[in-house]
């Protein structure tokens, strides 16, 4: 899953546009360069530019639309830029130029997370490490196994712990993820249903149903129905910040909004919910290049 960050700069009648606030980025220390490369090909509707920032040159594939906005959005392929098609080079340049420091810094989240994916094979063989419900877990190929065996506490995992695999010496990188996956998987089933089952009866709650969800975007949901849903790589992450989910997840059953309501309830759920809430502000589903 790419990474995707998105920007719309809303133009008004007079096209010098006054942009969306955006936190600014003041590095403690010069930035590095980051390089922004024309992709090898280009649509038919699209052309490449690069323009001089004060940090640095920048180059973008611009597209052009009906739209009534230039819109900024920062992908695996780098900076995409569409723009009404009234708005001039000049003015899409400036809007460029102006959100320089929101573009570098995304464009270097992109290229660590790249560089992270570029390593990522190393993983998916014996010795490689995953995490595991907040610990860094080892793996281990061997035929002798019929399933995987998790050498630990199951739920209590130590730093180190092992995870054998059913699978060769040699085994095809994409059979070990796989394996993996299945495994951690059938460890979220498992954990976040007892957790989930817990909350549900300390605070005399009921739902219709549950289910592990992939979604890219978020961590959990709660439909007006009762349906609950969390992302099964929560199960990379330490217990503190998986009760958290579930119980926001559940504050939803009496509360459908993010109000303070909302949250007192969350609080009275989980007491301290705060640190678990902002740990996992640091992360979002498609951060998490082992998956």
């Amino acid at each position: 899953m790419g990474l995707t960050e998105q920007l719309s700069l809303f133009a008004d009648a007079q096209p010098a546009t006054t942009l969306a606030p955006q936190p600014a980025v003041t590095p403690k220390t010069p930035p590095e360069t980051i390089a922004t490369v024309r992709p090898p090909a280009l649509p038919q509707d699209a052309r490449w530019r690069e323009v001089a920032a004060q940090q640095q040159t920048i180059g973008y594939v611009l597209r052009r639309s009906r739209r009534k906005s230039i819109g900024l959005t920062i992908n695996d392929d780098g900076l995409q830029v569409t723009a009404p098609n009234w708005v001039t080079l000049g003015q899409i340049d400036a809007a460029v130029i102006e959100k320089a420091p929101w573009i570098l810094s995304k464009l270097r989240i992109r290229h660590a997370r790249q560089q992270h994916l570029a390593t990522a094979d190393t993983l998916w063989q014996s010795g490689g490490t995953i995490p595991y419900l907040g610990k860094r877990i080892v793996l281990s190929l061997d035929t002798m196994q019929k399933a995987p065996l998790f050498r630990g506490e199951p739920f209590a995992p130590e730093q180190g712990d092992t995870l054998i695999l059913a699978l060769p010496p040699d085994a095809d990188r994409n059979r070990v993820r796989d394996s993996v996956h299945g495994w951690l998987q059938q460890q979220a089933q498992a954990w976040f249903g007892q957790r989930l089952q817990h909350f549900l009866d300390a605070n005399q709650l009921s739902i219709r149903r549950w289910r592990l969800s992939a979604a890219a975007t978020r961590w959990g949901s709660c439909s007006s129905d009762g349906n609950i849903m969390l992302n099964w790589r929560l199960i990379h992450f330490e217990r503190d910040i998986i009760d958290y989910v579930i119980a926001h997840e559940i504050a939803h059953l009496r509360e459908m909004n993010h109000s303070k309501n909302f949250w007192r309830e969350v609080e009275r759920i989980l007491p301290g919910f705060e640190r678990s809430r902002n740990a996992l502000k640091q992360h979002d589903p498609r951060s998490l290049p082992l998956i």
